[in-house]
């Protein structure tokens, strides 16, 4: 079976990182033994604009979390943006239409509960 590579949306990342039993097994599971995990910029620029209206908050910073999980950032780039314009609005917050570009783009399996993100050409892991 080939390995995944995979994209963190930002609460199974927080959830991983926390070791929050919210994050289903086969998640977990998936993330193991994924070849690649990545989270991306924009998950990282959505908690800081949540941690700045004071709804949440962090132990250590979130560029700290993704080394110490050994996970990859994933930048923001042109084609990322590009592929943004030409979703349809099943999904109208930015942030997750930003993961779903770069799944697309980049050939990545997205791990979220979200279920808006079923309604676009794009793989997702949960439970």
């Amino acid at each position: 079976m080939d390995r995944l590579n995979l994209l963190l949306d930002t609460h199974a990342f927080l959830w991983w990182w926390e070791g929050k039993p919210r994050l289903p097994a086969k998640s977990r599971e998936a993330i193991d033994g994924a070849e690649t995990v990545y989270v991306s910029l924009a998950s990282a620029w959505e908690v800081a604009i949540k941690a700045s209206q004071g709804r949440l908050r962090l132990a250590l910073r979130f560029e700290d979390g993704i080394a110490e999980s050994g996970f990859k950032t994933l930048p923001i780039a042109f084609p990322h943006i590009e592929r943004v314009a030409g979703l349809p609005l099943h999904h109208r917050d930015p942030f997750d239409r930003m993961l779903i570009a770069q799944a697309q783009t980049e050939g990545l399996t997205l791990v979220s509960a979200d279920r808006h993100f079923e309604r676009y050409d794009v793989k997702v892991i949960w439970a």
